[in-house]
């Protein structure tokens, strides 16, 4: 039962609104005098899928795409998901019993005898032809081919195996997590974290490479990181969102954070259409108003409290895991180089158990930051799991 409505006080509502929730309050003005003073500015915008860039001066927007419906996005994400897809089917098993999971496990299987059968050199170089990747392709269609052999061969033994089928058999025998494997090397955790800095890789070249052909005056730009950034909890502070590191890491590291606003709730275009910016266009005033309205408002701090501590932004510091007697963290860990599956291995995990995460950006900051340091380059960076590693071919009686 809802409290009835109680009479509201002229008098009273009249002081609420003349700071606020009016268009001509105090606040509104504080705000469009601050959106006057930054019209000439260029404004960044991230959406879930695109990037869009207002230049300022009344000058067209300009988009750039750097997620779904790239290429080779969705065929590495695919081969990605084989890791927590086997060990969701050994969760259904503990959970429903035997009969839960065999025909998911049948439908896992015939999806990757089908990607393996068409899984080429020739592909990866000529039809998905991701310009990062370049040169790598051999090693790419290597790692893919290892990995649908090596889940078909896990999966068929856990359908005619009795007892098979467990937490231990997947991290010993598939997953790698812990040592004692059969004669082949388990290798999926290093092909999982190799396919999702590939991902990042790719994004972060093109968008770096990207932002500096139009040479953003770094030192005044906006941003927005707008609306929702994979699933709902995810991505909406500086040092869980992707796009984030990979503005920073255009800016090299020049972009502060405090001129980066995490905006779920902000309003988003949708990926542009045979060049129609129209929408896009549509929400540059907007957006610029509700940037205004959080900058303008940050301001009143020195205004009205001086001698206080004042609010710094900084990225968290990250966990450092190579003491094994570290066990839990709670953000994701360092990275010291491309060798250091531990670290990487962890940030998998952390993905998982923490909502905050995007699940396949857990290693595009340090790919970010492999591009700034060799002059957005990829051929000079070390893919890890892919360039440290060694796939073999692995068909079912080599298990």
């Amino acid at each position: 039962m809802t409290s009835p409505a109680y009479p509201e006080i002229p008098e009273l509502a009249d002081l609420f609104t003349v700071y606020t929730a009016d268009p001509q309050s105090i606040g509104s003005a504080l705000t469009h005098t601050e959106y006057r003073s930054r019209q000439q500015d260029p404004l960044i915008v991230a959406t879930s899928f695109d990037i869009a860039l207002y230049p300022g001066r009344g000058q067209a927007p300009q988009v750039e795409g750097f997620r779904v419906g790239t290429r080779g996005f969705t065929e590495l994400a695919g081969l990605s998901h084989l890791g927590p897809a086997v060990a969701s089917l050994v969760s259904l098993y503990e959970r429903a019993g035997d009969g839960a999971w065999r025909a998911q496990a049948e439908r896992l299987i015939t999806a990757t005898e089908r990607a393996r059968a068409v899984n080429t050199v020739a592909l990866w170089r000529d039809a998905i032809a991701v310009e990062a990747f370049r040169g790598r392709e051999p090693r790419i269609s290597q790692m893919y081919d290892y990995a649908c052999a090596a889940t078909v061969v896990y999966l068929r033994r856990a359908l005619t195996e009795d007892g098979y089928l467990s937490r231990e058999s997947l991290q010993r025998d598939y997953l790698g997590s812990i040592p004692g494997g059969g004669s082949c090397p388990a290798l999926i955790n290093e092909m999982m974290v190799a396919t999702f800095f590939l991902v990042g890789l790719d994004s972060a070249y093109r968008l770096l490479r990207w932002f500096r052909a139009r040479q953003v005056a770094w030192d005044r730009v906006m941003v927005i990181v707008a609306g929702r950034q994979g699933r709902p909890t995810a991505g909406v502070t500086w040092n869980t969102s992707s796009v984030a590191a990979m503005l920073r890491g255009a800016s090299e590291y020049r972009l502060p954070l405090e001129r980066i606003y995490m905006a779920p709730h902000a309003p988003t275009f949708s990926t542009p259409k045979d060049g129609d910016l129209s929408e896009v266009a549509s929400l540059e005033e907007p957006l610029r108003q509700l940037w205004a309205a959080l900058h303008a408002i940050q301001g009143l701090g020195d205004i009205m409290f001086p001698g206080y501590p004042r609010f710094t932004p900084r990225s968290v510091a990250a966990a450092d895991v190579s003491d094994l007697a570290v066990t839990e963290v709670s953000e994701m860990p360092l990275i010291r180089d491309a060798d250091d599956f531990r670290a990487m291995v962890t940030r998998l995990r952390v993905v998982l158990e923490d909502p905050r995460q995007l699940l396949s950006s857990c290693v595009t900051d340090f790919a970010v930051a492999q591009l700034v340091q060799h002059g957005n380059d990829p051929t000079k960076v070390t893919v890890p799991g892919l360039d440290n590693i060694s796939y073999p071919t692995l068909d079912r009686e080599n298990w």
